[in-house]
C-alpha cells in the first residue's frame, strides 16, 4: 500500500540531514547569485530576460501545486488569479485611473510602492480564489476542470470589456506606462553600480524575483509539512474519508484555493511591474495549460519536480529558436516553422511521453512515486529482483 511505502527507504538521522542539507543549499544559494552575472555574458541579455520570466513561472508553478498536487483540485482557471495581480499592480501605477482620480486628492493612489500592492494583490487573488472555491465544493474530476475554465474565461472578457460606463481596463487595447518598481525612491529600471560591478534592471528584477521565489518555496514547504498540508492530501487520496476523520473539507479547500491564487497574486503583479504593460490577452486559456503542464511534468505535490517542470516549459521556446532558426537558415535557406510553433508540437509529445513512461513526473515526492508503483515487488536486502516466493 501506497501509505507503507515509507517503510521501504531507510532511516535517516534528521541531524545528518540538515548538516547535509545546510552547505547545500548555501551552494545552491551562491550559484543562483552567479547565475544572471554568466547568463549575460556567454549567452546574451534575451536569456537573462528569459531567465526572469522563468522566475515569474515558478511562482506560479508553486501556486497551482498547492491546488492540483496537494489538494487534488483541477483547476483550468488558475491564470485568472495571475491577472488580478497584474491588473491590480496596473491600475495602481500607471495613468489609467488617472481620469477618474483626477480633484479627487486621491492621486496619489497611481504611485502605490511595490511593498504595498504585493500583499494587496495576494489578498485579492486569494478573495478571487475563495470565490471561485465556494460554488465548487461538490465538484471533482471533470466538471471541476470546466467550472474553473469557465471562471479563468469570465475573468479575461471582464477585463477586455470593463470599459464602459467607466474606462477602468481599457480593454483590449491594454494598460501601458506602468510604472516600474521602486524602492527607497530609487527606480529598479535605473543600473546600480557595485564597484566594478553594473547591476542593470534586468539583474536586479532577477534578484527581486529570486527573494520572493525563496519565500514563496519556504511558505509551500512549511505548509506541506504543517497540520493543513495534511488535510489538503487526506482530501486528495479519499474526502469521504478526510472527512469521517474530522477534517472540515469545506474549509480546507477554500484555504487551498485561497493560498494557491494568492502566489498567484503575487507572480502577476511583479509581471505587470516587469513588462510594463499588461492586456487581457497575456492570460488566455493556453497560459493555464502552460502552467499546469509544468506541475504534471514536474511531478505534481513536489516543490523541486515543479520548479524543474516550470525551468523546462519556460526555458523551451528560447532553446528552439536559437536550434530551430540557424538550422532552417543553413539548410533551407529560409524560415518555414516558427519556433512558437514547434514549441506547441514539443509539450504534447513530452506530455504523452511522460504520461505513458513516468505518468508520477519527472521529479516526483516519494510519497506519489509509491502511489503510482505501489503494485510493484518490493525488492528487500534478502531477495533479488525478479525472485518471490
Amino acid at each position: 500500500m501506497a501509505f507503507l511505502a515509507g517503510d521501504v527507504y531507510p532511516c535517516r538521522s534528521p541531524m545528518n540531514v540538515a548538516t547535509v542539507r545546510r552547505p547545500l543549499f548555501l551552494l545552491v544559494l551562491v550559484a543562483l547569485s552567479i547565475l544572471p552575472f554568466v547568463i549575460q555574458q556567454t549567452l546574451g541579455n534575451a536569456w537573462l530576460r528569459t531567465l526572469d520570466t522563468a522566475m515569474l513561472y515558478i511562482m506560479l508553478a508553486l501556486g497551482l501545486n498547492i491546488v492540483i498536487g496537494y489538494a487534488g483540485l483541477l483547476d483550468l482557471g488558475y491564470i485568472a488569479f495571475y491577472a488580478v495581480g497584474a491588473y491590480t499592480y496596473a491600475l495602481l501605477n500607471s495613468p489609467q485611473l488617472l481620469p477618474l482620480l483626477s480633484g479627487t486628492g486621491y492621486e496619489g493612489l497611481l504611485h502605490t510602492p511595490i511593498w504595498i500592492v504585493l500583499p494587496l494583490a495576494a489578498f485579492l487573488a486569494g478573495l478571487f480564489g475563495m470565490l471561485l472555491g465556494a460554488p465548487t465544493l461538490k465538484l471533482r474530476g471533470d466538471y471541476l476542470a470546466i467550472v474553473t475554465l469557465g471562471f479563468g474565461e469570465i475573468i479575461r472578457l471582464l477585463l477586455r470589456n470593463l470599459t464602459r460606463p467607466v474606462n477602468i481596463t481599457n480593454g483590449p487595447i491594454g494598460i501601458n506606462q506602468i510604472a516600474p518598481a521602486s524602492f527607497a525612491g530609487h527606480r529598479i529600471t535605473s543600473p546600480v553600480h557595485l564597484g566594478s560591478i553594473e547591476l542593470s534592471s534586468l539583474h536586479q528584477y532577477y534578484f527581486l524575483f529570486l527573494v520572493l521565489v525563496l519565500c514563496v518555496i519556504l511558505v509551500s514547504a512549511r505548509l506541506q509539512d504543517s497540520r493543513i498540508g495534511r488535510a489538503w492530501i487526506a482530501i486528495r487520496e479519499d474526502e469521504i474519508a478526510a472527512q469521517a476523520m474530522g477534517i472540515n473539507t469545506r474549509n480546507v479547500k477554500l484555504m487551498a484555493f485561497a493560498m494557491g491564487a494568492s502566489f498567484g497574486g503575487v507572480s502577476g503583479a511583479l509581471f505587470a511591474s516587469y513588462q510594463g504593460f499588461v492586456s487581457p490577452e497575456s492570460f488566455i486559456l493556453m497560459e493555464s495549460v502552460m502552467v499546469l503542464a509544468m506541475v504534471v511534468l514536474g511531478g505534481m505535490g513536489n516543490i523541486p519536480g515543479v520548479i524543474l517542470g516550470a525551468i523546462l516549459i519556460s526555458l523551451t521556446p528560447e532553446v528552439l529558436r536559437d536550434i530551430v532558426n540557424p538550422l532552417q537558415d543553413r539548410f533551407l535557406g529560409e524560415r518555414i516553422v516558427a519556433p512558437d510553433d514547434l514549441r506547441m508540437l514539443v509539450f504534447a509529445m513530452a506530455l504523452i511521453l511522460v504520461m505513458l513512461l513516468r505518468p508520477e513526473g519527472l521529479w516526483p515526492s516519494r510519497r506519489r512515486k509509491a502511489e503510482f508503483h505501489e503494485a510493484d515487488p518490493v525488492v528487500t536486502p534478502g531477495t533479488r529482483a525478479g525472485q518471490h516466493d
